[in-house]
């Protein structure tokens, strides 16, 4: 008879999985390759962090630096506001003395001129400008030197013509038995040639 033994002895079994892991060359090599990616990762990330720190450190001293800068030029900007008020006050004032000196030489002109044209015995009692025109009142002694300083004025060239007389009176000297002519005068100034 035939005797089969379903156990046999000599028979492998097959070898079962362990619950463990079971690592091969291959697998290993992954392992290997997975940690080098990710420690060269961790080494990038920590080179990045530490290139970022860096440049906002020089940054923010960078900021620093700027803001010291627009202070002090702040402090410059206050300064050059000032002299350049002073300086349009200076100039406002050059101007003005300028205008004064213009306008000063036909007032002396024309004081210059009337002075010249008195002739003896004629007195200017007020002279009163009003823009160019003069009204000028005196008193003499007699109507010949009345009509020597309308004259003279007009020759001198400083007066438009005509010089006009708009009055003359006889006035009585109390205490005294000679009489005296009051006179006023208009005259317009203007300078040779205008």
């Amino acid at each position: 008879m035939i005797h089969i033994n379903l156990l046999s002895p000599d028979r492998e079994r097959p070898k079962r999985r362990q619950a463990g892991p079971s690592f091969s060359l291959s697998g290993q090599k992954v392992i290997v390759a997975c940690t080098l990616i990710l420690a060269l990762a961790g080494v990038g990330v920590a080179w990045w962090y530490w290139s970022l720190r860096q440049e906002s450190s020089r940054l923010a001293e960078s900021l620093a630096n700027a803001q010291q800068e627009s202070q002090r030029l702040r402090a410059n900007i206050v300064q050059v506001q000032k002299f350049e008020e002073q300086r349009a006050q200076l100039q406002q004032r050059v101007t003005l003395i300028e205008q004064l000196r213009r306008g000063q030489s036909g007032p002396v002109h024309m004081l210059d001129e009337i002075s010249r044209s008195l002739p003896d015995q004629l007195w200017l009692t007020q002279l009163e400008q009003k823009g160019n025109d003069l009204t000028i009142e005196g008193r003499c002694v007699a109507l010949t030197s009345l009509s020597d300083f309308v004259g003279n004025i007009e020759r001198s060239g400083w007066f438009k013509k005509p010089v006009e007389i708009i009055e003359s009176q006889l006035d009585q000297v109390q205490g005294a038995e000679t009489t005296l002519i009051r006179f006023t005068i208009k005259a317009r100034f203007a300078a040779p040639g205008a």
